[in-house]
Formats: C-alpha cells, sequence, structure tokens
C-alpha cells in the first residue's frame, strides 16, 4: 500500500510544476535573485548567450540549504537548522551559511575524502599502503584541509618529502600507485597534479618526465609494514630532463630531481596546476568539470568556457592558492545557487552551467544519510587480512580513511575502488540494483520502523496529521509540503485499516525512496 503513496506524491510533485507552466516551479525555485552577480557569473552569462542559452532561476532557500549542506559537509541539516535558515531575513544569509559550514569538522572529513579518492589511500591490492601508513596519510590529508594549508605547499609537500610512510605520511603519494617505476610514479604526478593522462603523451615525453623520478628508492625497515622513501644517494651523473611544457633542464647529481619538478610544477606561471585544481573542484561542486572529465586535460577536450577556467585559476594564483577563496567564489556565485530545473535544453543547460546538475548523492553520503535518520550506522568490511581494520557502526562513512574498507551498500552505489585515481571511479549512475535494493529492502524498512527521530515525531504530533507530515518533510527533504502534498498523505492516512504511525512510516519510506532525498538538486 505503501507503493500508492509513493505515486500519489509523485503525481503531485508532476502537477506543481505543470500549474507552474515554466515559470517559476515551487517549492524548488524564487522568483527573486537572492544574491547580486559576480565576475563569475557575468562570464558565465556572456557563454550562455553565445550559445542561446537560457539561465535557470535562482533556487529557493530551502533547495540552497540542502544543498549547501550536501556540497559543503557532506551531510544533511538539522530540522531546526532548515527553519532557523528559512525564517532568517537578513540580506547575506547564504553567505553566512557558506561560512558557518566551510568551519565545522565535517568540511575536513568530507573535503579529505574526495582527496583520497585522487591520492588512491587504501590499504591493499593493487595499491598496497597497508593500514598503519592509511591511518597517517588521512590524517594528514584532513589536517591539510582543516587547517587550509595553500594548495602549492600541500602539492610540493607530496612531490618532495623524504621519509618513513608512518612518521612522513606524504611520503605514501609515492607509495599509492601501482607501479613504482619512473613512468608510473611521473604518470601518477601528471594525472594527479597537471590534470592529463600521461598514456596518451607521446613516448618521448613521457620518457622526459619520468626522469623527474628516476631516483625515488624505497627500503624497508625492522619494523612491521615500515617503509621508507628517499632520493637514491648512490653516486651518478647529472640528469638531463625535460618539463611537460618542452623546456629542458640540467640537474646536477647532488639534487633531488623532485624537487626540482616541484619547483617547475607550481611556479605561478605554470598554468597546469593552478587551473586543474580549480577545474577538479568545481567538477565537485557542479558536477562536471569546465574541463570534462576533470582528469583529461588535453588539446582535443577543451574547456567549455575557457574564459571562466582562466578567471578562477588568476583567482587562486592571486589568493596565494587558498582553496577555500575558490570555495567561497563559487557558493556564493548565482550560477551555484540557480535551480535545478532547466530553462533549455539539459544537453545543452548543463555543458553551459545554465542550472544546478541533478544528481544522485555519494554512496558514502547516502549511506551516513540513512543512518542519520535511523540512528544505525553502516557495517563495514574488509579484505585486509591484518589487525586493526574494525570500525564501529557509529563512525560515519565520510570519515573512513581506507578504500579497501567498505560494505555492500557502498559496494552497489558506486564508490570509488581508489585503484587509479580518476574520477571517473566513482559512478553516481543509478542502477536498477539500487532501485530495487532501496523499494524492496528490509533493513530500509526496519530502519524507518525503528528510526528514534521518526518514532519521537509521531509521538510529538501524533494528534496533528499537519504538523507531522510537515515535521517529516522537513527531517527528509529539508523543506516544507506544499499544500497538496499535505493533502495527499491525510488522504492516504485515513484510509480504512491504518494507523497513524504506519502512515507515518509509509511517509517516510515514500521520501527516501524519492529522487529528491536521492540526489542532490
Amino acid at each position: 500500500m505503501k507503493k500508492l503513496l509513493w505515486a500519489a506524491l509523485l503525481l503531485v510533485a508532476v502537477q506543481d510544476g505543470i500549474a507552474a507552466d515554466r515559470t517559476i516551479v515551487a517549492p524548488f525555485e524564487t522568483e527573486a535573485q537572492t544574491v547580486s552577480p559576480t565576475r563569475l557569473d557575468t562570464i558565465v552569462v556572456a557563454s550562455q548567450r553565445k550559445r542561446g542559452v537560457e539561465p535557470a532561476p535562482a533556487c529557493s532557500d530551502a533547495v540552497f540549504c540542502r544543498r549547501v549542506y550536501l556540497d559543503v559537509i557532506g551531510t544533511l541539516p538539522e530540522p531546526a537548522e532548515v527553519t532557523r535558515f528559512l525564517v532568517d531575513n537578513r540580506n547575506g544569509k547564504r553567505a553566512a551559511l557558506v561560512e558557518s559550514l566551510l568551519a565545522r569538522d565535517e568540511f575536513a572529513d568530507y573535503w579529505s575524502l574526495k582527496w583520497c579518492d585522487a591520492l588512491r589511500v587504501k590499504s591493499e591490492f593493487p595499491i598496497n599502503l597497508w593500514p598503519n601508513a592509511v591511518q597517517a596519510y588521512h590524517r594528514w590529508v584532513r589536517a591539510a584541509i582543516h587547517d587550509n594549508v595553500p594548495y602549492d605547499r600541500f602539492a610540493r609537500d607530496l612531490l618532495t618529502s623524504s621519509g618513513s610512510n608512518f612518521r612522513v605520511p606524504p611520503v605514501n603519494f609515492y607509495r599509492a600507485t601501482q607501479g613504482r617505476d619512473p613512468q608510473s610514479l611521473a604518470s601518477a604526478v601528471a594525472l594527479t597534479f597537471m590534470g592529463e593522462r600521461a598514456e596518451k603523451w607521446p613516448a618521448e615525453r613521457r620518457a622526459a618526465m619520468a626522469k623527474f623520478f628516476s631516483r625515488v628508492a624505497y627500503k624497508k625497515t625492522g619494523e612491521w609494514k615500515e617503509e621508507i622513501v628517499f632520493q637514491d644517494p648512490a653516486p651518478g651523473a647529472e640528469i638531463a630532463a625535460v618539463f611537460p611544457d618542452g623546456t629542458s633542464v640540467t640537474i646536477p647529481a647532488d639534487q633531488d630531481p623532485r624537487v626540482v619538478f616541484a619547483d617547475w610544477l607550481i611556479e605561478p606561471m605554470n598554468h597546469w596546476f593552478a587551473r586543474t585544481v580549480v577545474n577538479r573542484m568545481w567538477a565537485w561542486l557542479m558536477g562536471r568539470g569546465i574541463v570534462h572529465e576533470p582528469d583529461d586535460f588535453r588539446a582535443d577536450n577543451p574547456p567549455s568556457i575557457p574564459e571562466l577556467l582562466t578567471y578562477l585559476e588568476k583567482e587562486l594564483v592571486d589568493a596565494k592558492y587558498d582553496l577555500r577563496h575558490i570555495y567561497r567564489l563559487i557558493l556564493n556565485s548565482r550560477t551555484y545557487q540557480q535551480s535545478p530545473i532547466p530553462r533549455s535544453d539539459l544537453a545543452k543547460a548543463e555543458p553551459a552551467f545554465a542550472c544546478y546538475p541533478v544528481r544522485r548523492l555519494d554512496a558514502e553520503v547516502l549511506v551516513d544519510a540513512l543512518g542519520w535518520i535511523s540512528g544505525k550506522g553502516e557495517g563495514y568490511t574488509s579484505v585486509i587480512p591484518e589487525p586493526y581494520t574494525f570500525v564501529p557502526e557509529e563512525n560515519r562513512t565520510i570519515t573512513l580513511a581506507d578504500g579497501s574498507i567498505s560494505s555492500p551498500f557502498l559496494d552497489m552505489f558506486g564508490r570509488p575502488a581508489r585503484d587509479t585515481g580518476l574520477a571517473s571511479e566513482r559512478s553516481s549512475n543509478p542502477t536498477d540494483a539500487q532501485r530495487l535494493f532501496l523499494l524492496n529492502s528490509s533493513d530500509v524498512q526496519r530502519r524507518l520502523e525503528r528510526s528514534p527521530r521518526l518514532i519521537a515525531l509521531f509521538d510529538k504530533h501524533r494528534g496533528d496529521a499537519e504538523e507531522l507530515v510537515t515535521q517529516v518533510y522537513l527531517l527528509l527533504l529539508s523543506r516544507a509540503p506544499t499544500q497538496a502534498e499535505i493533502d495527499a498523505v491525510i488522504a492516504y492516512a485515513k484510509s480504512p485499516g491504518r494507523s497513524p504511525r504506519e502512515a507515518g512510516a509509509d511517509l517516510a519510506w515514500s521520501l527516501v525512496n524519492s529522487k529528491e532525498f536521492l540526489y542532490r538538486h
């Protein structure tokens, strides 16, 4: 019977959209522009006009609140947080919310998850960092994000550090690769910091870059699984190398070639470095890169809006590689705060960033959301045949350090294996298996039936059906229901043989299975 409620609510949503006649679709859009246009917006709108693409209107406050929580900290807002934001009439409240989220611990948790995907942080095959090194590496990455370490220093530390993989965490960059030969190391550097896939380069270019990593050496210690990464001290000749831009350099025998390369890479005039990270950040927040895929820069894959990429690159350099400056530029722009409902053909609107792209929640964010509602965390499994891999269920999934520790849910919903560091390893495409699981899972059903949050709402608002529906919507969708939605739920609840608590549980089940819950929008 609950499927009938699901269908009824879907019909209500469709009818609301039709009634809006493509003007403003309540409750997802607003007529008023909530922020002033920025230089970023001017660039994007100019490009849209050239393409004949119409930008979407601004998203509503409720949509923005949910969106920015998910995008910045990977976490749903508490109903009280949503309510406070919605009743706040101050100008600049959206910018204030962005600042408050950037300061939260979950920001470092969530974005270290993203960086650990790119850096291939996992214990087991084919990377083999081992658990102790994974924990040290993850803590270092998280601390760098939490402390807002400038990106040029972050990258230089990864490229030039030497020492124990347990005691000098950034040396694990040179261990988190499928091969340890110079060309494999060079390919990892090119992908991570230049957004280029070196396997597509001519052989002589790959060989020339590999010389910068030809003296990276490894040795074991007496401690279990410890390894030292260092510059090979054996006497050798000077190295004649060529930077990826074609510039030749002669490296003295006593100088670490990695340092020479890092100094070249982070030079402000080197466009590879800054443009790659701002494009990656744009893709993480906007669903696709200005260059798409975000790690596939090449001459025959140009940026969709070159002026936008140039602008963000310059802003990062001028801000001395302060990544939070770029977060603020994007999150406070009209472009980011658009409605998810396009005004032009979707195939034209998305590359032009003429709407906010609707996409499914990350696997880790989705399972955390279900745990947040139900009060029951995820149970993890590990193929690692070593101790110290137990993870308590109460731990948030976005805090998991190790890509080798997973669960059937995470695997089903597209968590990346962290084997290659490619953005395409993470899949947010819906599948039949995912839909069938959510619709038929007894685990999801039990989570909702036993949810302390939902039970408390049912008990508190037992005699006020309209308020109960409102609170369930605030909990699950971070917005109030429309009157048509309230009427549909109350009509369902009044059908014979159904108790108020059963109707409330069915409502929660229906909303959890809705696209509005499962997707960013």
